[in-house]
């Protein structure tokens, strides 16, 4: 089997900033479509589509609806992968964008249980999953994209861009709610939420025209020219990567639970527990997510030079450190020390992690599965811990009457990380294509 080093025929500086550009924009759709969603079912879905039901209930069942996406992105990452690593990357890259936006522009129409009654929450479910199918096989997909084309010793630079398709996304989602929940109330909740979901149509039809200019991999047409081809990756990826695929599990575990809880608990417990204002709590994650976008390349850049454990062991650290503090700061109701913990937390608790993974991950497989491995790795955990952590987390926080709970349970997923982080090897100088 040839083996070649990694950037090895990487396209010049020029194209490659093209690649990572067509990569992270798209992505940006992705994640914001994705992202909208949890917004609302934090601040409205309750109220239009379970309003019979006491407010706790209804924002249970309103979280519920958004973990359905979380369940439905381990069987994209499978489905999505196991075709990417069959007939190519920019296919599937292409396919779940529109997929994507198709069902997050019909959220966008769907009518709410006061007109229908429980059609709608059953429709809304629907359409989550299959925002979350595409999501599913959407990241690895940009991921492998953008890896695939990198030169050697950039890897984690230039798949670091599409990790900043997330703080773009949380960006634009939250900055278009922040802009929405200005109308009146009445207005808002009649059609106002509707329109950050509406225009991502829109989105979707630029990121679709710069994805399709971009060329397949030269790892994928490698492996197609040398028949390379796995015959079924997803077996092949349980098979003969097992430890592979558990580590990838543990590493995104608490990364994922922390952000979500930032973004979807955090925001709807400071809103409706402690009476803090709705925008101030968006734009605590706007800027937030603003400033993350700096630090995300900056961790992606270091991470070509120390290595991609490092960052997990920092950032695990935090958490755990943080997981208290982070509440203490929220119930102080002092604005700027709300928005500092935020700022602080998405920062050092997701972003350490997260900025290395679009790179780790895939470098964690073999060419003949990695959009499989990867994919499904990444997203299984994010079904664990971005799903059904704010539902814990909201259950606990009414059961005991205050937030301990949810830090006792952030470090617990933190040390799970932390052990996984201990079991997985480091790859930022292996080949790609061996």
């Amino acid at each position: 089997m040839t083996t070649i080093t990694a950037g090895a025929g990487a396209p010049p500086a020029r194209s490659m900033a093209t690649i990572a550009f067509a990569g992270t924009f798209g992505t940006i759709i992705e994640w914001y479509d994705f992202l909208i969603y949890g917004t609302a079912a934090a601040l409205v879905f309750n109220k239009l589509f379970f309003p019979t039901v006491d407010p706790l209930t209804g924002t249970l069942a309103s979280l519920a609806t958004y973990a359905v996406g979380f369940v439905a992105r381990p069987v994209g990452g499978a489905l999505f992968g196991y075709f990417g690593d069959r007939i190519g990357r920019k296919s599937m890259l292409l396919l779940t964008m529109m997929i994507m936006g198709l069902g997050t522009f019909l959220v966008g129409l769907l009518p709410t249980y006061n007109q229908v009654g429980i059609l709608a929450p059953i429709l809304l479910v629907i359409l989550r999953f299959v925002q979350g199918l595409a999501l599913g096989g959407e990241w690895g997909g940009a991921s492998l994209m953008v890896l695939e084309h990198a030169p050697a010793g950039k890897r984690g630079f230039y798949g670091s861009l599409v990790q900043v398709g997330f703080s773009l996304g949380l960006v634009t989602s939250s900055g278009v709610f922040a802009l929405v929940t200005m109308m009146p109330e009445t207005s808002f909740l009649s059609w106002g939420w509707r329109i950050p979901f509406i225009v991502s149509i829109l989105l979707v039809g630029v990121g679709a025209f710069v994805r399709a200019r971009i060329p397949e991999t030269p790892v994928f047409e490698e492996m197609k020219a040398s028949k390379n081809i796995s015959p079924n990756p997803f077996l092949e990826t349980l098979m003969k990567h097992p430890r592979s695929f558990f580590v990838a599990l543990g590493l995104k575990l608490s990364e994922v639970s922390w952000v979500y809880m930032l973004t979807v608990f955090v925001v709807g417990y400071a809103v409706t527990k402690l009476s803090l204002p709705r925008k101030l709590m968006l734009d605590a994650v706007f800027w937030a997510a603003l400033i993350e976008v700096l630090t995300i390349p900056l961790f992606g850049w270091l991470c070509d030079k120390i290595g991609r454990r490092p960052f997990y062991f920092l950032g695990v650290l935090f958490t755990i450190v943080f997981a208290f503090p982070l509440f203490w700061m929220l119930n102080t109701k002092d604005p700027a020390t709300v928005m500092l913990a935020i700022i602080i937390g998405l920062n050092l608790g997701h972003g350490l992690m997260f900025a290395p993974e679009s790179a780790y991950f895939p470098e964690l497989f073999g060419a003949r599965v990695r959009f499989t491995g990867a994919s499904f790795g990444f997203q299984a955990s994010a079904a664990i811990g971005g799903g059904f952590a704010p539902i814990i987390a909201t259950w606990l926080a009414d059961l005991m009457g205050g937030t301990a709970g949810v830090s006792i349970m952030l470090i617990l997923l933190a040390l799970v990380t932390l052990v996984a982080t201990f079991f997985a090897r480091e790859t930022k100088d292996e080949p790609l294509l061996k």
